[in-house]
């Protein structure tokens, strides 16, 4: 978050910070500053090994801060391993911080983690918390001073690993932010952002093709996933907003060369193998009411454009009030005012622009020009007057004594203004006008009404210029007739042969029908038929229509690309095991990846996520370049390629292949198997 000293501050899971530097231990909950959202500095952990809280359990690591302002005070929330959710508060956003205790416990009445939780703060002023894990999200109102939950506790939202909910408030749209298919398994990690949307705090929450969050199947709404770049399992994000008004989504991912850190002591005192997971910010785009990191694109892996962290105009009075000239005076720090004044840039700006400024007292605001936006504790009011007017109602519980973000947004003839109180996109008000075609722009100004005023942290920068088109994407080429089979007659095609014969299988009615079997294709389980063929040689795409009637967990039908038993990748419609609920299970689109992991010198097993997975769906299967990726569809028509990809160098004698295992009683049909150039 941006914090009201002028600084970036960052929060951290407790894990090690130096392990580069030969350290062996772990940091609490550590801490980090920046003024240009590039350059770190360690500042400090939120509890020190030596002062860890006496009520804490046993063995427990605090995890997933989440920081938010209001009230004068920076509330840091963390996940205790075990234990439930506590709070620790502070004038400082480094600290030092007091101990608030608890304000979710253990047994919270959501039937999954208490972990990964997030606060938000709605337009009344009624505060939230989302939290959950592995495979469930509930919300809950908090009570009036947001220090504990206080309203009953509601599932939102059900998935595989479905975990890091994260909520923000755009365009009347309240938007889920989650990462599902694991955080950290090294170089298998398959952890992914997605989104859902509802125009209510609560939900219900549905992704871009209308599925709700909390239907028993995989979701689609990617966010972010890796490409095959290099960067493995990005996830668990947080969002900032830079001085130009682009979005940044904040996460973690995972150095595919260098997953692992060696062990260390835990804060604890255990010792625990770790995977490293790097602080991450790359620009988040919305593209027809929707997000996307870089457009689609993923993480980036090379130079990018950075943040806009400084003004054209503009200054954090850290050590004057040089720029300003009028009735405020400068006072430790900030500008202050007794009474009615106003204290104006000597430098001006026009065009496009995003003018912000933090405020607090009886009637303290911004200035653009001819333009005034003021927080008016009489009218309890967000006040816009001057070459346009309107108003805004501000929320019972509005502190006006307290530090708000005033920002003025101009792009071309329209002029939106909002407040909040930690730029964490959870505005209280918004002001939308028009500007007359004439309006010159202007110098900025600190402003007073009436009464006492503070204003720190004023300036004004060109307003960006948002990417509208999503990337491209894949190709898909020209038919490879020798590779493919369409399953007329009641035969196999020429090329397939079978790894373990499945006597069950037959070719009928224009399919290749596969009961599943008792067997497996995981780990030392490596029990499954596996009807096989030669891949084509350079890039192609293998594409089926799978009709699937799986009920039971780990049922599955599908796809794969094989080396051998312990190296493959497999696409697959399967059955899994909803935790904390009896004899539930999800409709998984399921992107496996299984080979050997350095560190270890084991087999390991890793899954990602996809789009949803109905009783009949098409399925797409890439490999290009040791990279293979998915696209899922509904109608063989309309594909969704933003799915997890993983890196799976090319053997000597790639095969193809189509499974159908993970315990009788289910069967696959498959139309066909087309395989493309691609």
């Amino acid at each position: 978050m941006r914090a009201k000293d002028g600084k970036w501050y960052a929060y951290g899971t407790t894990n090690p910070i130096f392990n580069s530097r030969g350290e062996t231990g772990e940091h609490i909950l550590p801490t980090i500053t920046s003024t240009d959202l590039v350059h770190w500095t360690y500042v400090g952990d939120v509890f020190a090994l030596t002062a860890k809280p006496s009520w804490w359990p046993a063995a427990t690591r605090p995890w997933a801060p989440d920081v938010r302002f209001y009230n004068n005070l920076y509330h840091l929330t963390y996940a205790l391993s075990v234990g439930g959710i506590g709070v620790v508060t502070s004038p400082n956003p480094a600290g030092p911080w007091t101990d608030g205790g608890l304000i979710v416990p253990a047994s919270s009445g959501c039937p999954s983690g208490t972990i990964d939780q997030a606060m938000f703060t709605d337009t009344d002023g009624s505060y939230y918390l989302y939290w959950g894990s592995y495979d469930t999200i509930c919300v809950a109102r908090m009570n009036a001073d947001g220090t504990a939950i206080s309203g009953a506790v509601t599932p939102i939202g059900h998935g595989r690993r479905m975990e890091g909910g994260f909520v923000v408030h755009r365009d009347g749209y309240y938007y889920l932010f989650y990462s599902d298919g694991g955080c950290c398994d090294g170089a298998f990690s398959g952890y992914t952002v997605k989104v859902g949307r509802a125009t209510s705090p609560l939900g219900p929450f549905t992704t871009p093709t209308g599925v709700a969050l909390t239907e028993l199947t995989s979701k689609d709404g990617v966010v972010l996933a890796a490409t095959g770049n290099g960067w493995v399992g990005p996830g668990h994000n947080a969002i900032a907003t830079d001085l130009a008004g682009q979005d940044w989504l904040v996460y973690h991912a995972i150095p595919q060369a260098g997953p692992d850190f060696p062990p260390v002591t835990g804060a604890n005192g255990a010792t625990l193998n770790l995977t490293r997971r790097p602080l991450m910010i790359d620009r988040l785009d919305w593209i027809n009411g929707w997000p996307l990191v870089r457009a689609g694109a993923g993480p980036s892996n090379s130079a990018v454009t950075a943040p806009v962290t400084t003004w054209t105009v503009g200054s954090t009075f850290d050590s004057s009030a040089a720029g300003f000239t009028g009735g405020f005076t400068w006072s430790g720090g900030r500008l202050v005012a007794s009474a009615a004044a106003s204290s104006s840039s000597s430098g001006s700006i026009s065009g496009n622009v995003r003018i912000e400024g933090d405020v607090r007292g009886t009637a303290a605001g911004i200035g653009y020009g001819t333009v005034t936006a003021w927080l008016d504790s009489a009218s309890k009011r967000l006040v816009v007057d001057g070459a346009v007017t309107g108003a805004a109602a501000l929320p019972a519980n509005f502190n006006y004594q307290s530090w708000h973000t005033l920002v003025l947004t101009r792009r071309g003839t329209a002029l939106t203004v909002t407040v909040s109180a930690d730029r964490l996109l959870d505005d209280t008000a918004t002001v939308s006008l028009t500007l007359p075609a004439s309006f010159p722009g202007g110098k900025i100004a600190a402003v007073s009404r009436s009464g006492a005023a503070e204003v720190d942290n004023l300036g004004a920068a060109p307003l960006y210029s948002p990417v509208e088109q999503r990337t491209a994407d894949p190709a898909v080429g020209a038919l490879l007739t020798s590779y493919s089979d369409e399953f007329h007659g009641v035969d196999l095609g020429v090329g397939w042969s079978w790894l373990r014969p499945d006597a069950a299988a037959t070719v009928t009615g224009g399919s290749l029908v596969r009961p599943t079997q008792a067997g497996d294709l995981a780990l030392g389980s490596n029990t499954a038929g596996v009807l096989l063929r030669d891949a084509p040689p350079g890039s192609f795409v293998m594409e089926t229509k799978l009709q699937f009637d799986g009920v039971r967990g780990n049922q599955q039908a599908g796809l794969v690309l094989y080396d051998n038993d312990d190296r493959f990748v497999k696409l697959a419609h399967a059955v899994l095991p909803l935790s904390g609920f009896a004899n539930t299970f999800l409709q998984q689109t399921e992107f496996t990846k299984e080979d050997t992991r350095a560190s270890t010198g084991a087999v390991f097993s890793g899954p990602s996520f996809g789009g949803p997975a109905p009783a009949t769906m098409w399925l797409r299967l890439r490999y290009a370049n040791g990279v293979a990726r998915f696209a899922t569809s509904g109608d063989g028509v309309t594909w969704d390629w933003s799915g997890n990809a993983w890196t799976l160098s090319r053997p000597a004698a790639l095969k193809i292949g189509v499974v159908a295992m993970g315990g009788t009683g289910a069967t696959g049909r498959f139309d066909y198997v087309r395989v493309y150039a691609g």
